[in-house]
């Protein structure tokens, strides 16, 4: 069973915890979860679908991620989804914080990390992750639409957007 941290509004740990399945966070309570954006150099993203076995949104196509564990800072946490789920590496240069949004009961930092590696070469963890492939931007919008992709709403997509384009320097 993991175990979370228990973070105040501002990301600081309170130094109690909680167990996964288990968080009654009060308010003011958050705990830590990261996303991972994978982008190619010509702009595709990297999605991948969930586990069928999955208790939260099992099939459903979602960005990269999970929650931190507890000790882990929100890098930490990062490393180690995009590694465990999909077998990228990364480092403190390579994998870059675009932002932080407060969710209901979560901090939810957002990463980047710019690489063009294959399909074919992805080491996907079974249990989390059934399959993964690059879309465009457009591709990824209909998805959207459709209900194919996990809807985070407005905030989060246009978050992600802008800074997406900002770390690729596309001008809008």
């Amino acid at each position: 069973m993991e175990k979370w941290d228990i973070l105040n509004a501002d990301g600081a740990p309170t130094g109690k915890t909680t167990l996964r399945g288990r968080c009654n966070l009060k308010p003011g309570e958050y705990h830590l979860v990261v996303h991972i954006w994978v982008v190619s150099s010509h702009g595709e993203i990297l999605i991948q679908r969930r586990s069928d076995s999955k208790k939260l949104m099992p099939g459903e196509w979602a960005a990269t991620g999970g929650a931190a564990i507890s000790g882990e800072d929100s890098y930490t946490a990062a490393n180690r989804e995009l590694y465990e789920e999909l077998g990228i590496p990364s480092n403190k240069q390579t994998l870059k914080k675009l932002a932080r949004i407060k969710r209901r009961n979560s901090l939810l930092d957002i990463w980047f990390i710019n690489t063009d590696v294959e399909c074919g070469k992805l080491r996907l963890q079974r249990d989390e992750v059934a399959d993964a492939c690059w879309v465009s931007r457009e591709q990824l919008n209909e998805m959207i639409k459709k209900g194919e992709y996990h809807n985070y709403g407005k905030e989060y997509f246009d978050t992600v957007f802008q800074k997406i384009d900002e770390q690729l320097g596309v001008t809008v």
